[in-house]
């Protein structure tokens, strides 16, 4: 590796200044609606420019550690989380390594039966009629004859969603949410011009049963069956793409 392979991978000093104040938040050494010190006063402890101060403050905007306050009271503020801001992080996140680190099929199929299966018993156990009516108001649109493939998809998405909600358990539906958001649309991408829409709304219809029933071994068998499919038809899709590329 040369000298200036070396520098391009070396953090720029403004995300090096992010993460030591990221650090900082996340020990609680800088607190919730605590104000930052002034830019200058930063370049100065960091022994920087200005312009490298505002890049860090972008980069912890970005991930939505700091806000802006404008006016005589201003100036950049720790953020308080929320559950909802946390969720879209990771959201984007999981959709960027996802795209941006392709996988193989198979892996990222695995990966979502894992985890989808492992909220199943919890699902079943406290699943309300309200979740069962949402899922099957989606398989109902999924039966739509002429729905486009964005709102088959989308309606997918939906019907993971109230079932990770089923375990009425917010850390979990939390950290799903890069499973049925982003595992989830992906894989649909990928399948879409080979899946059977009657097939998969059967398997969603059944699995609703099951949870109604609160059959977890009949759950887990319909969601292993739906994935061994989907997993199928996924790797299929990357050979023929892959044989594509190769012949151009």
């Amino acid at each position: 590796m040369t000298s200036d392979d070396a520098a391009e991978r070396q953090p720029s000093a403004g995300h090096q200044i992010a993460e030591a104040i990221r650090e900082l938040i996340l020990d609680g050494k800088l607190t919730v609606d605590q104000r930052l010190p002034g830019e200058q006063d930063l370049a100065t402890r960091f022994g920087v420019s200005r312009p490298t101060v505002r890049e860090a403050l972008k980069r912890l905007a970005a991930q939505n550690l700091i806000r802006t306050r404008r006016g005589a009271t201003g100036g950049n503020f720790v953020n308080r989380p929320t559950w909802s801001g946390a969720h879209d992080q990771l959201v984007a996140t999981a959709t960027l390594l996802m795209t941006m680190a392709p996988m193989p099929a198979e892996t990222v199929a695995e990966a979502r039966l894992s985890l989808l299966g492992a909220c199943m018993p919890m699902a079943a156990e406290r699943r309300g009629p309200e979740h069962l009516r949402a899922m099957r108001d989606e398989v109902a649109r999924q039966r739509v004859a002429d729905i486009s493939d964005e709102d088959f998809c989308a309606s997918d998405v939906r019907f993971h969603r109230v079932l990770v909600e089923a375990t009425d358990n917010p850390l979990i539906a939390f950290q799903m949410a890069g499973v049925v958001e982003a595992i989830q649309p992906l894989l649909n991408m990928i399948t879409y011009r080979e899946r059977d829409r009657t097939r998969i709304a059967d398997w969603n219809e059944r699995l609703c049963d099951r949870l109604e029933a609160r059959d977890v071994e009949g759950a887990l068998a319909e969601l292993s069956a739906s994935a061994d499919h989907t997993a199928q038809l996924a790797a299929r899709a990357q050979e023929m793409r892959a044989a594509g590329g190769s012949g151009s």
